[in-house]
């Protein structure tokens, strides 16, 4: 783990291999899965999609800043939400306390290993604002548009780094993520905000449209089960859908640093009462 601090200031990500051990990762992977044999009723099941964002009207999705909750793929659910889909490969994601409310989540984000990488990035006093397990299914794994993990997570100055761990192989076929080495030198292109208007319908907006991005600036990173990418939060990425026969689960979670670093107010998610979990006092 040596030196990753210049390669991640040069890039704006670092990929580190075997971060985690495969029985480990079976573990996450086991209790991800664990969450697809308990669905909600089908009147409670949401929709998670970045092209359409349906859940910036949503209170439920407001709301799962400190639970875990679930969110379905587009293509998994009926108007009515009775699945068409086998519930096993029916769920997008599930966040956004993980790290804290889960157990064995926990266990790992919180681990001496992710503490490290943290203090070799030069964080003082880093915490966890938010977890998500994606499943990325195989067929109707959706798109994840180009952005930056800064839009969602602002702090001023912007310090937020987020772990990106792959659960299994991810692959150019199956949706590995695809990169803009040095983009995150660019600022922050733009901000996910709770809306100040009272009348609209959307709880959620961005400040401004969506930029451009060249696709010629990006580069898949397609790398193998127990690795971890860190992504620097002004680093811009995507990630395609998922056409093949395989999932491509993945844990991740964000960590900023809160020594003289102001989290914004007008973030979507905001902190607990007594606030975000702190890395290395847990």
């Amino acid at each position: 783990m040596k030196d990753i601090r210049s390669q991640f200031q040069k890039n704006g990500f670092v990929v580190l291999e075997d971060f985690f051990q495969p029985e480990e990762i079976d573990e996450l992977k086991f209790y991800g899965e664990e969450y697809t044999k308990n669905l909600p009723p089908e009147n409670e099941r949401k929709v998670f999609n970045t092209i359409e964002n349906q859940q910036n009207k949503d209170q439920y999705f407001l709301d799962s800043a400190h639970k875990i909750s679930m969110f379905f793929e587009t293509e998994a659910l009926e108007a009515n939400g009775k699945l068409k889909v086998h519930p096993r490969v029916s769920l997008n994601k599930v966040g956004h306390a993980l790290h804290w409310l889960n157990p064995t989540f926990r266990k790992y984000s919180f681990d001496e290993r992710v503490k490290e990488a943290a203090f070799q990035l030069d964080y003082e006093e880093p915490a966890i604002c938010s977890s998500m397990y994606i499943y990325k299914n195989p067929g109707i794994g959706s798109e994840v548009t180009m952005h930056q993990d800064a839009t969602y997570f602002y702090t001023d100055p912007v310090k937020l780094v987020g772990f990106w761990i792959a659960l299994e192989d991810a692959t150019q076929e199956n949706g590995c993520l695809w990169i803009a080495p040095g983009s995150h030198q660019s600022g922050v292109h733009r901000r996910y905000v709770r809306n100040k208007d009272p009348d609209s319908e959307s709880l959620l907006v961005y400040d401004r449209a969506a930029p451009c991005y060249q696709l010629s600036n990006f580069r898949p990173v397609p790398v193998s089960k127990g690795t971890c990418i860190l992504l620097h939060g002004q680093v811009v990425h995507f990630s395609y859908p998922n056409k093949s026969e395989k999932s491509r689960h993945a844990y991740t979670f964000h960590v900023i640093e809160t020594q003289n670093v102001s989290y914004s107010k007008e973030n979507w998610l905001q902190p607990p009462p007594g606030g975000f979990p702190k890395l290395y006092r847990n």
